[in-house]
Formats: C-alpha cells, structure tokens, sequence
C-alpha cells in the first residue's frame, strides 16, 4: 500500500516563529469569533468533528509531536475546514508568551501525557502555574474541559483544581461533552477509543473561570 502523502496546508499550518508578542487571533483566522483552544490535538480527530458542528467558532490546536501534528494539518486542509489553524510548539511556553489575557472561550485537554515516572510529574501539562495562564487568557467565565485515563494523573487535576476551587480562582462544573462523542463515549477522540478498547476508564474534570 503507498504511503499517504501529507500535505503542508500553509493556510492552515502558523509557525512559531513568525509570532511575536501577543497573537491577534483575528488577523490568524482572518474574522473575528470566538477562540477555542485544545493542547494535545493528535491526530486532529476533535477539532476536526468540532469545528464542523460549530462553524461560527474558531479553533486553535497545539501539538508537539510532528508527525501527530503533519496527520493532523492534512486532515483538516483535506476536509477543506476553514475555522482550524494548528501549532507545532510547547503548549505551556507558547501560551504564557503569545496568548493575550481573555482571549479564549474554551480550553480543551483530553488524554495528555501522563509522564507517569515519578521523576517526570513536573512535565504534566496541567499543574498550579499553568492553570494560573488559562485563567489569564480565559474570558470571564471561560470553562477548561479535560479528560484522562490516568488515575494518578487525574488525581493530580483535582487537587491542583482544588486549590484554585478554595482561592475562588474557579468553580467545578459539568463535563461538556464533545460534538464528536459515539454512543458510550465520554469524549470521541483516537486515544479513547483505543483506550476503551483496553478497558481502560476516562475521568473528566471540567471548571469555570470565576
């Protein structure tokens, strides 16, 4: 079988690079709408089923690993989706340097990588500094929306959400459940459906800006 080839998408693919300062989500999307983040896009499996159910929204992926990242800019470009732009960069550096304070709607992390070594728990995304810049780019009242199906890991979420609950920083909410979701799914993207086959559980965590 030959190798799919996996095209570039310039419209679609924004180098790093090329920010400087504070990114002016408009001029990227070329409209003016509201910005939905999600760090870990894989393959692109939510943004793609997302941004198809709600095209007056504007998504921005972020993924490091290249060839998640190549997949995920070709799939989106081939579908012809013109509210997805994609990122390859260090989520946490990138959005303490280039997202502007309320700026975003929505910040959606599902399944990301646990670094489940004791040693490697500092590099988990989702930690007491990061949370302090989603609350910065957050608009008032903008929902961050995880999901894992690591149980350490998930433990970790809640008590650095606690700490934010008790500061009055945020308030739990209910999970919102992706566009994308099958029937028995918590979230409809690769990793949990490779993870259901397992039969591995997801846990959900999902808080408001306060």
């Amino acid at each position: 079988m030959a190798k799919r080839v996996l095209n570039e998408y310039l419209n679609i693919s924004i180098e790093p690079e090329n920010i400087v300062g504070k990114l002016d989500f408009d001029d990227i999307f070329g409209r003016s709408a509201p910005v939905e983040i999600e760090v870990g896009s894989g393959k692109g499996t939510f943004l793609l089923e997302e941004a198809t159910m709600f095209p007056e929204k504007n998504f921005f992926g972020i993924e490091w690993a290249n060839k998640y990242y190549k997949y995920a800019v070709d799939r989106i470009g081939r579908w012809g989706i013109g509210n997805v732009c994609l990122m390859r960069t260090d989520a946490a550096a990138f959005i303490t340097e280039h997202i502007p304070d309320a700026a975003i709607h929505v910040f959606h992390l599902y399944f990301p990588d646990p670094w489940p070594k004791k040693k490697h728990h500092k590099r988990r995304f989702f930690c007491d500094e990061n949370l302090v810049q989603l609350q910065r780019i957050l608009i008032p009242d903008g929902i961050i929306n995880m999901a894992t199906d690591h149980a350490d890991y998930f433990e970790q979420m809640t008590e650095v959400a606690g700490r934010a609950i008790e500061r009055g920083a945020v308030k739990e909410i209910e999970f919102i459940r992706p566009a994308g979701a099958r029937e028995g799914e918590v979230v409809g993207t690769n990793y949990e459906r490779k993870y259901m086959k397992e039969g591995r559980k997801t846990y959900t965590l999902a808080l408001q800006k306060a």
